[in-house]
């Protein structure tokens, strides 16, 4: 009986200190990634790069085996990779996802690039994806309304959620469980999508999590704007990782964190929480860690890249022979972001048309792109590359030297104006708007008078202005640059035109 109670006494000791083990806190980081578009280092490898992305990630998990990885939105496109045929198909972020599989992603939330990629080829980017996606305002529309959007996996529909639980514990023995909400901006309108109002839907993922879970966290895809007013809305979030503005960021809205990284991974955000359950509290220490060429590349994910950029430079190499050549330097960023290009005159929108007159001999009156032609929703800056500049006009085409009416190309001009905030606002190059009159190299354009004007050649498809194709009668004639000229395809074009600025520069 001396054993039995000894025994019982030891044990009872043992359990009272595994118990006093358990200090109630717990830490875990999150490494945030927002607007990733390109697997590869951009602008000749200074930045970027996937493969350094899961160096980091590999690190945190050493010093943390608690560390998630995760995307605020933004990543099947726009790319230039996304653009090319593989096997007579698309890629549409394919390549993508197949470098997040490989880079184990914890959680993703929808940004609104996601719904460029059709429906078909969105579902089988879902399929492919060993991730989980959440969002809480956005669904797919179906015959009878609307519901969460969906995995395939053999034969069977997953449908996505809401919200996201995690579970995690430390050696110590405490416990946690971590909740994510997520909303998307409704600012790309699909036949095939529903968005519902983000704030209501944000609450109510919200409250469905807060009674579950020790603590919840926002992995959004707004304005900034819209996550503070999220903020307000649910005080209790101590950190909200969002995307869509690009560029970094760090935001504190009374007891609320807003982080955003730059895009392309350029900087990711590192956040270590320590959270206490005794308290409910959690402290936060971010870091915008530089993504850059100091980091080493990861040999796995590297490999994959790799892969995926062979395919690339083939493509490349068809047009331009040095792709990875460093051809200008921007000392000033040259926007391409998605919002100015289409509502404002930008320096990068500038370049491609002046590089469109520079295709002939700078004998036009002037040049027009449609702003939707400018896919790279970025800003440039440092060394460009070919490569850069497929990234910026992934669709090329030729440009078009068309003898037009000046009534007509009034009304484009005008067009163009009054498309602002769309694809079809214009890019100009010699066609300017002083109140009310248009100049057209410095001169007020004369309705009677014929001009030779440098189109892109999707804009004389009457896609994007009804109007405008070689069908209407005031189209006088179109010249189509032969398949060795440099406006065969405008890309070609911008790339000469840079190398002629820098060459210029040299010799100043």
């Amino acid at each position: 009986m001396k054993f039995i109670k000894i025994s019982v006494f030891f044990l009872s000791l043992f359990i009272v200190g595994s118990c006093s083990t358990d200090d109630q806190k717990i830490d875990f980081t999150f490494l945030q990634l927002n607007d990733v578009y390109e697997i590869a280092p951009i602008q000749a490898g200074a930045y970027g790069g996937m493969a350094r992305v899961e160096t980091v990630h590999q690190e945190l998990l050493k010093e943390n085996k608690n560390t998630l990885l995760v995307m605020a939105g933004d990543f099947l496109n726009p790319s230039l990779l996304g653009t090319l045929k593989v096997d007579g198909e698309r890629l549409r972020g394919k390549q993508m996802v197949s470098v997040m599989n490989a880079m184990n992603f914890d959680l993703v939330a929808f940004g609104n690039h996601e719904f460029d990629v059709p429906q078909k080829d969105l579902q089988k980017r879902l399929n492919e994806s060993n991730f989980p996606w959440i969002t809480a305002n956005v669904k797919e529309k179906t015959k009878t309304g609307s519901t969460f959007f969906h995995k395939e996996i053999n034969g069977k529909k997953i449908p996505l959620t809401p919200s996201f639980i995690k579970e995690f514990s430390d050696a110590d023995g405490t416990k946690i469980k971590i909740g994510f909400i997520s909303v998307c901006i409704p600012s790309n309108p699909k036949d095939y999508v529903v968005y519902e109002d983000m704030y209501a839907q944000a609450k109510a993922a919200y409250d469905e999590l807060k009674d579950v879970t020790d603590v919840v966290f926002g992995l959004t895809h707004v304005k900034i704007a819209q996550d503070k007013k999220i903020a307000k809305l649910l005080p209790e979030i101590p950190l909200i990782m969002g995307g869509h503005e690009h560029t970094s960021r760090s935001v504190l809205v009374e007891n609320t964190l807003i982080a955003k990284a730059d895009a392309n991974a350029k900087t990711a955000y590192i956040h270590r929480v320590s959270f206490n359950k005794k308290t409910k509290k959690a402290r936060i220490r971010s870091e915008l860690k530089a993504i850059n060429s100091n980091i080493k590349t990861d040999e796995k994910v590297g490999a994959i890249v790799a892969q995926w950029q062979q395919v690339l430079k083939t493509k490349i190499k068809e047009i331009v022979s040095n792709p990875a050549t460093v051809i200008y330097t921007a000392k000033t960023p040259l926007d391409g972001r998605d919002t100015p290009i289409r509502s404002v005159q930008t320096n990068l929108g500038k370049i491609i048309t002046q590089s469109m007159s520079f295709a002939f001999e700078n004998q036009v009156d002037c040049a027009l792109v449609n702003g939707g032609s400018i896919r790279i929703d970025d800003a440039l800056e440092g060394a460009i590359t070919p490569v850069d500049i497929f990234r910026v006009l992934p669709y090329g085409g030729a440009i078009l030297k068309v003898k037009i009416s000046g009534n007509l190309l009034k009304r484009v001009l005008d067009y163009g104006i009054l498309a602002a905030g769309t694809g079809a606002y214009l890019q100009r190059f010699q066609a300017e708007k002083v109140g009310s009159n248009w100049y057209i190299k410095n001169k007020p354009l004369d309705l009677t008078k014929t001009y030779d004007v440098a189109f892109s050649e999707y804009l004389l498809k009457g896609f994007d202005i009804p109007f405008l194709s070689e069908k209407n009668n005031n189209v006088l004639s179109v010249y189509h640059p032969k398949p060795s000229a440099l406006g065969s395809d405008i890309r070609k074009a911008v790339v000469s035109y840079l190398i002629s600025e820098t060459e210029k520069s040299v010799l100043n």
